[in-house]
């Protein structure tokens, strides 16, 4: 056979041989790309089954002006979950609330500390331990959780629990207010907290308890 021949089929043998392989290395890599985006998948999911719904919910709530109040039995419906009210002894009224004057039980407090201890009429829940979630309301007092939250909050056990805690402000945001919550709890998965407005619509409070579904 002429040499020119063979050597044309040669590298013809050469050329199938290459894109023979470089179709199996093609083939393997797109097996491992998907069983690495399998892999991947599975862990989101997992990750976005943890919500809301996984066992019993309460929603918590201290509502100084009726404000987070409303917000929170808008949660609690929508979330079938129940409730509890913080309710201090001595309870706030208008002029208390009064955080422009000085002079106002509010203001007191912010100024002095050791005047936050505010007592509760109550701060255990029956059956608490059933609960696997716990959503905590509050209104923002100089940037941090109302203080008869707090009373709460150290007069509870949270572990095993995750916590969820969520605010109404005019104008201020969650800030530093979940993670001194958490701090003072000392137990508990607290996650990232949400803001409401005082007149939080009902859009927004199904578009927060729909993300925890």
């Amino acid at each position: 056979m002429d040499k020119k021949i063979i050597g044309i089929i040669i590298l013809v043998i050469v050329i199938c041989a290459v894109i023979a392989a470089m179709f199996i290395l093609n083939k393997n890599n797109d097996k491992t790309t998907n069983e690495n985006t399998t892999s991947e998948n599975t862990e989101n999911e997992s990750n976005d089954n943890i919500k809301v719904g996984d066992g019993k919910t309460l929603v918590v709530y201290y509502s100084a002006q009726s404000h987070t109040k409303d917000v929170a039995l808008k949660i609690a419906d929508n979330l079938g979950a129940d409730t509890f009210e913080i309710v201090p002894k001595d309870k706030y009224n208008e002029a208390d609330l009064d955080w422009t004057d000085d002079n106002s039980r509010v203001s007191k407090e912010h100024d002095d500390e050791s005047l936050r201890n505010v007592k509760l009429t109550n701060t255990k829940v029956d059956n608490w331990d059933n609960y696997d979630t716990i959503l905590i309301g509050y209104p923002i007092w100089w940037g941090v959780a109302a203080w008869p939250t707090n009373t709460f909050v150290k007069d509870n056990n949270f572990d095993g629990k995750t916590v969820i805690p969520f605010c109404t402000s005019a104008s201020s945001g969650l800030g530093e207010s979940g993670d001194l919550l958490a701090k003072e709890a000392g137990t508990g998965n607290w996650l990232e907290g949400h803001r409401f407005s005082s007149n939080a619509s009902e859009s927004d409070i199904k578009s927060f308890t729909d993300s925890l579904k």
